[in-house]
């Protein structure tokens, strides 16, 4: 069986699009991402998906950098006949977008949504009882194919659906299935994390600027630094403090600047960037 296996088929035609398997409504950075890395791992051909944007002028160039993807603004019309609807719009439109859509929803369709802060509650609520629904909180590192991707499956979503969303986001990365009252932590961590970690990328390039090196190899060494210790971190299954431990040797140089480090408050700051997003993800979720 081939790995297009892991999104449903459906023998209709909708839209132009034969057999069509997948509509990706909000094809912005984070939909472009994921359907991209979907294409490149065989799980549907271009002729399989449909994708929607919000303005009409990005139709016809987005729809050449996907390689020949339907691309509109329509999204009723889009998710008519997919058997499987990936949803990753703003959050300010979010309920807008699931009323527009509701009517072309058809029983045991898998809806899947990797909008911030939209319970499983509130999609089964908008789209009926019968459809099957999967919060998923993937990140940017998507792009290259090393995202985390937490999953959360509503009441009425099978073993089988949860598997191919499984195939789906693992195409793009690593997958956990969680429990969705995590998802707003995991949404702080994971999901906004890239953005505290290319942070704390730029500041390591920088003071490697500041040290002499040319800004290009302290970025290189930067970047590789980070991820050959996340690496370590992930193979080994080690704690962060033992690996620590290992490069500080006594009255050395490494102990010097985590010293500076403890100075400078970056662990609590780190700790408190994670718990502040949590909050802001909860209170769009219940100004939701």
């Amino acid at each position: 069986m081939s790995s297009t296996s892991a999104i449903s088929q459906t023998s209709g035609t909708a839209s132009g699009q034969a057999h069509k398997k997948l509509a990706i409504l909000g094809c912005g950075k984070l939909g472009t991402i994921l359907l991209q890395g979907f294409l490149e791992h065989g799980l549907l051909s271009a002729a399989e998906a449909v994708a929607t944007v919000q303005h009409e002028d990005r139709c016809e160039s987005l729809s050449a950098s996907l390689g020949g993807v339907a691309v509109s603004t329509n999204n009723r019309e889009s998710v008519r006949g997919a058997p499987t609807v990936l949803i990753a719009v703003k959050p300010q439109i979010m309920a807008q977008v699931l009323e527009e859509i509701a009517p072309a929803i058809t029983p045991g369709t898998l809806v899947i949504s990797v909008v911030a802060s939209t319970t499983l509650a509130f999609l089964q609520e908008k789209l009926g009882k019968d459809v099957a629904i999967i919060r998923a909180m993937p990140n940017t590192p998507a792009m290259v194919g090393a995202a985390m991707t937490a999953l959360a499956a509503g009441k009425t979503t099978t073993h089988e659906q949860l598997e191919s969303t499984r195939k789906l986001f693992e195409s793009v990365g690593r997958v956990a299935i969680v429990d969705e009252k995590h998802m707003d932590a995991i949404t702080a961590l994971s999901a906004s994390g890239p953005a505290f970690v290319f942070v704390i990328l730029e500041s390591l390039a920088e003071a490697g600027v500041k040290v002499g090196l040319p800004r290009e190899l302290a970025t290189t060494l930067a970047a590789q630094t980070l991820y050959g210790s996340a690496q370590l971190a992930l193979q080994t299954g080690h704690h962060p403090a033992l690996l620590k431990d290992a490069v500080t040797t006594p009255a050395g140089c490494t102990i010097e600047g985590l010293i500076e480090l403890e100075k400078g408050g970056l662990r609590v700051t780190l700790m408190n960037a994670v718990i502040k997003t949590a909050a802001r993800a909860k209170e769009l979720m219940s100004n939701g």
